[in-house]
């Protein structure tokens, strides 16, 4: 077990100990100690194997034994009998935005509630506005993000999904009897969350496929078994269907079941304008003066693109909207990919609130061979997050400069921030700081409750200011989770485009904010778009996947998105803003 997942697994003791009721002291030891592994310079590895861990400040014996055991076993006794212990009915309460450990217990020992069911039950009687530190806006509040919870449980993040969906792809694609597989849906779609997930499989023996899809670990209820279909739910709710048909067949149903339905309507009365019937199952001839050739093959979906006179739409763009008068026009654009990606710009070190050191994070982007990387660790407002006051920002920028000098890593790295952009719209940073940066990441971290006017001019006075380079995630939702704050979007892109600022497409798999539906019009009008990942830590860089996906959802190019830029452009940039 690295040393991340032993922060995450200290961070939780904290929590559950906090829920249990156990004294103020043994919590912020896990917290203090889980701090102390994020500031951590020296080499974890050979601090634990030769039992380093004891000199260092902030970490007691006792918790050395259990940093020691999670690293050699992945396991400790304590922390599984410590989750055991606590009814899962209040671990589910900290979903809910709002309620953190100690409300929990509060509410718990109050109103002797333990599930979800029943803090609905007292919220609704209006008996936790009367706890002490409530009151009728958290109760309100609580309610609110129960009735979100039971909508988002359908759905789930695209990372996550995508996850699944690639274990089960793995698995099945060993089995000689499958000559073809892909998966379809809103997951192919690439959609920032998704319902169920959906297979398409060419096989001319569906048998062993449905056998061994129907036994996949982790399947803990077969909802259907048929010869050719099959549903199945995993552990932790995620539905999979699974549909086998002929080889002849395998494009046309893989392009139904990726489709919208408002993209599936279109492209049948196109063909039907052309006097076919286009189906799962595949293209007939309609009329009298229509004729398909007997012997026509069809071996790729571009090719049923192109049969009805179309160019091939990339699964992204398929929802229905605009995708086949773009199509028909030949204009549809050549959309971001993955290899394009240089580097990124909004990423954070443990010198904040991430997880990683400098260099660790350097060494990160150097393995991904980008050319640079931007560190925007918080401002002194964000508290919560460690954020740094101005001595340590000038401290860490001396440090990033140093490095570059050194040559240590064939990566650049750029100094930035994530300043806080203050309720009145001021930053966190006076001019004076924000300017020896290369760059600045400015964002909304506070007063999300603020009116839609009074958040919208907040931002806009931010991006006014002439040291502010980009907006991050400009509103400030969490997928599944939170609701955007209210904003105008479309009076924060013209303002960013006139006063030649960036917005951000953050990556984490629960923002992706920007919204893919703004970003073709955005882009048409001249805004650009930086794909950030939003890193706390090393393997947060592969966000990007994320964030790239939708930048294509978004009919984004490379030449509108500069992570995609040189290093010489980047510099460039950054002393143009």
């Amino acid at each position: 077990m690295d040393k991340n997942d032993i922060i995450d697994i200290l961070e939780e003791i904290a929590v559950l100990l906090e829920l249990k009721g156990e004294g103020v002291f043994k919590v912020r030891a896990y917290q203090s100690g889980a701090r102390v592994l994020e500031t951590l310079e020296e080499d974890f590895k050979s601090l634990v194997d030769n039992n380093g861990l004891i000199n260092i400040s902030g970490i007691g014996k006792a918790l050395v034994e259990k940093i020691t055991t999670l690293y050699n076993t992945g396991k400790l006794d304590y922390y599984d009998q410590l989750k055991a212990s606590v009814p899962n009915g209040l671990i589910e309460m900290l979903d809910i935005p709002g309620l953190g450990a100690k409300k929990i217990k509060a509410i718990h020992e109050k109103l002797g509630v333990d599930s979800i069911d029943k803090l609905t039950e007292v919220c609704q009687k209006k008996l936790v506005a009367d706890l002490p530190g409530f009151g009728v806006k958290s109760q309100n509040k609580i309610l609110t993000g129960i009735k979100n919870r039971e909508a988002y449980g359908k759905r789930h993040l695209w990372w996550r999904a995508n996850k699944v969906a690639e274990i089960i792809l793995n698995e099945l694609n060993q089995l000689p009897e499958v000559e073809l597989i892909e998966n379809a849906g809103s997951l192919r779609r690439c959609l920032e969350t998704v319902g169920d997930l959906d297979f398409i499989v060419a096989s001319s023996k569906p048998e062993p496929v449905m056998k061994k899809f129907t036994s996949l670990d982790n399947v803990v209820e077969i909802t259907a078994k048929g010869e050719t279909k099959s549903s199945v739910r995993f552990d932790g709710g995620m539905q999979a269907d699974l549909r086998v048909v002929p080889k002849e067949q395998f494009y046309f149903a893989l392009h139904h079941f990726t489709g919208s339905k408002d993209h599936n309507i279109l492209m049948r009365q196109r063909a039907l304008s052309k006097g076919y019937s286009l189906s799962e199952w595949g293209i007939t001839a309609k009329g009298a003066d229509s004729k398909l050739p007997m012997d026509k093959q069809f071996n790729s979906e571009k090719e049923i693109f192109e049969f009805l006179d179309l160019n091939y739409i990339p699964p992204e763009l398929r929802e229905g909207i605009d995708e086949l008068d773009a199509s028909e026009k030949n204009v549809i654009p050549v959309l971001i990919n993955q290899k394009e990606i240089r580097g990124s710009f909004h990423n954070h070190t443990n010198v904040s609130d991430g997880k990683n050191t400098l260099d660790e994070m350097a060494e990160a982007a150097q393995s991904l061979r980008w050319d640079f990387l931007g560190i925007a660790d918080h401002s002194k407002s964000s508290f919560q997050a460690n954020g740094l006051s101005e001595e340590r920002l000038f401290q860490q920028i001396e440090k990033i400069r140093k490095i570059n000098q050194s040559g240590k890593y064939k990566t650049h790295l750029f100094s930035g921030v994530e300043c806080d952009i203050l309720p009145n719209g001021e930053l966190d940073f006076a001019d004076d700081i924000l300017k020896e940066l290369d760059y600045v990441v400015v964002s909304v971290h506070s007063a999300f409750s603020q009116s839609e006017d009074e958040m919208t001019s907040r931002v806009i006075r931010a991006l006014e200011n002439p040291y502010a380079t980009m907006l991050g995630h400009p509103t400030g939702r969490l997928l599944l989770r939170r609701e955007a704050y209210a904003i105008n979007l479309e009076k924060i892109i013209d303002t960013a485009i006139s006063n030649n600022k960036i917005i951000e497409l953050n990556a984490n798999p629960l923002r992706l904010d920007l919204d893919w539906r703004l970003w073709k019009k955005a882009a048409e009008k001249g805004l650009l778009c930086a794909i950030n990942p939003d890193a706390h830590n090393t393997k947060d860089l592969n966000y990007v996947i994320a964030g790239v996906n939708v930048a294509r959802k978004g009919w984004l190019e490379s030449s509108q998105i500069i992570n995609t830029f040189s290093l010489d452009n980047i510099k460039r940039l950054f002393l143009k803003n």
